[in-house]
């Protein structure tokens, strides 16, 4: 699943590629991928032309003349921008551009979701209007996590998947967060101290930062489009690793709320009740 790294590096090249161009047809062929009705959709991006692209943790939004397109990749969505005309099994919107080429958004598994707002709408009529602060954000301190955390007797590997709290933190970074952090991921919100928020905050964004400048991590479960592949996998401390990178000891696999999680009992602690 892409995460705030990975969401990135579309956005970059998708910025290169489209801004200045127009929308000329919009088709959609799998309307259920649609959260606005379909008619204004299709209808109200006719001649629209790319402003900008911009991201908000996860998201992706087109930036067009009167609105904003609102995007979400969710497991294996894919942008690609080609002059092909022939459509793919597995591609589900296509946007047809002036310059003769195609924006096409494919989706195997179709859980991907698309908004389109009035631009004075993007913060209340999305799901934007949810998402907590970005790693990057200054406001994202000590005295934030530790409202956020203070009741929560859940996994602290749970909290950091919340994107109501940290936006743009996804399964992989959080827990290459909690090993650099030496955090358990089963230690509880409501134990977090505060010189743990500061490992959380500092991590977050070094290793984010990190992946962004390295195009994000390639791994089986997710590949970008467009042409690019990162290279943060080879960093990968603890995530889908067999022996921990700095004690040599066995990382452990487990499940918590259904996520895979790696961590490295030597240097991570024990469980916290």
């Amino acid at each position: 699943m892409p995460e705030l790294p990975e969401v990135e590096t579309v956005r970059k090249v998708l910025k290169k590629d489209l801004v200045g161009l127009k929308i000329k047809k919009v088709d959609v062929f799998y309307k259920e991928m649609i959260k606005t009705d379909i008619g204004e959709f299709k209808n109200n991006l006719i001649d629209e032309e790319f402003i900008d692209i911009k991201r908000y943790g996860k998201w992706l939004v087109f930036e067009t003349t009167n609105y904003n397109l609102v995007s979400h990749l969710r497991m294996e969505g894919k942008y690609y921008y080609s002059n092909e005309f022939k459509k793919d099994l597995h591609e589900h919107v296509v946007f047809s551009l002036s310059n003769g080429y195609f924006l096409r958004y494919k989706d195997v598994r179709k859980f991907g979701v698309m908004y389109l707002v009035s631009k004075d709408k993007l913060f209340t009529d999305t799901p934007l209007a949810n998402l907590g602060l970005e790693p990057f954000n200054k406001d994202l301190n000590v005295s934030y996590l530790k409202n956020k955390f203070k009741n929560k007797r859940i996994p602290i590997k749970t909290l950091l998947l919340d994107q109501e709290i940290i936006a743009g933190l996804g399964n992989i970074y959080a827990n290459e967060v909690l090993f650099k952090s030496e955090i358990n991921p089963h230690k509880k919100g409501n134990l977090i101290t505060d010189s743990e928020c500061l490992k959380i905050i500092k991590n977050s964004k070094d290793i984010l930062q990190n992946a962004i400048d390295l195009g994000g991590t390639t791994i089986r479960s997710y590949t970008s489009s467009l042409g690019v592949e990162g290279s943060y996998q080879t960093k990968l401390l603890v995530h889908m690793q067999d022996k921990c990178k700095v004690c040599g000891n066995k990382i452990i696999r487990e499940k918590i709320n259904g996520r895979s999680t790696y961590y490295c009992k030597t240097c991570q602690g024990d469980v916290y009740e």
